[in-house]
């Protein structure tokens, strides 16, 4: 088996990519790299994608981390190629124009949370455990996780998990912003149903608009952001699909997106 699959959960367009390690927890090494890297580009190409989920094979991990036995006897260049190599990669998943959703189950912990952060939402079962434990090994978190976790959760609370350790539940992680919503592992797959049917019953241009619009945004000041809406926002009317939602509407039936 592959160390990623890649599966459409439907025929319009919701994709859906497995990391497929669960013997190693799922643990992120230069081939599982490769293997989701080379799925993103192929993503990335395709015209009719709608959204992509990300999850964990088996039901104890969502990705425990990046894997310590290919690490730990690597040189610093080594160690610089390697963290190249996972931001190179998380960034081709967080840049998708589409919505990204981790669907955690069990440990999310080290590069596990890295790769949840640069999702655009997370949602976890409740047997879900998160936390950055990387100074428990001598090192600091390498791909991502000091920059996007205070960005998610705010500086004080991503020192606080940098620098301890320590490892948080799923409910403590839905308080502080980590994730944004909790629920039974039964429950999951019928989320990803339900999930599914709402994202293809939109615009599939408004939401890749709505999502760059927030994305570039936020790293301008508010005018420029604000600027950015409206220039994108304009750019709806020049298609068919903003006449097609609101003709539905003024009509009272379902558009055909």
């Amino acid at each position: 088996m592959s160390d990623v699959v890649i599966e459409k959960v439907d025929n319009d367009g919701v994709v859906r990519l497995t990391i497929n390690r669960p013997k190693a927890l799922n643990a992120l090494n230069s081939e599982v790299l490769s293997a989701l890297e080379a799925h993103l580009v192929e993503l990335e190409a395709h015209p009719n994608l709608r959204a992509v989920l990300i999850t964990g094979a088996g039901e104890k991990s969502f990705v425990a981390g990046a894997d310590i036995t290919e690490m730990r006897a690597k040189t610093p260049e080594e160690a610089r190629a390697f963290a190249s190599q996972a931001l190179r990669t998380i960034k081709r998943l967080e840049t998708l124009p589409v919505p990204v959703v981790a669907l955690v189950n069990g440990f999310c912990l080290g590069g596990g949370c890295e790769l949840a952060l640069a999702c655009d939402w997370a949602v976890a079962s409740d047997n879900a455990v998160f936390g950055q434990p990387e100074v428990l090994l001598g090192v600091i978190p390498g791909f991502g996780g000091t920059q996007r976790l205070p960005r998610r959760v705010g500086p004080a609370m991503a020192i606080d998990l940098v620098t301890t350790g320590r490892k948080i539940d799923a409910h403590e992680a839905l308080r502080i912003g980590l994730v944004n919503r909790v629920m039974p592992q039964a429950e999951l797959e019928s989320y990803v149903e339900e999930l599914a049917k709402q994202l293809k019953g939109n615009g599939p241009q408004s939401v890749r608009g709505a999502k760059q619009a927030v994305h570039d945004g936020m790293d301008q000041d508010l005018d420029s952001a604000l600027a950015l809406e409206t220039s994108l926002f304009a750019f709806c009317f020049a298609g068919q699909e903003q006449k097609e939602g609101m003709s539905a509407f003024v009509e009272k039936r379902k558009p055909n997106f």
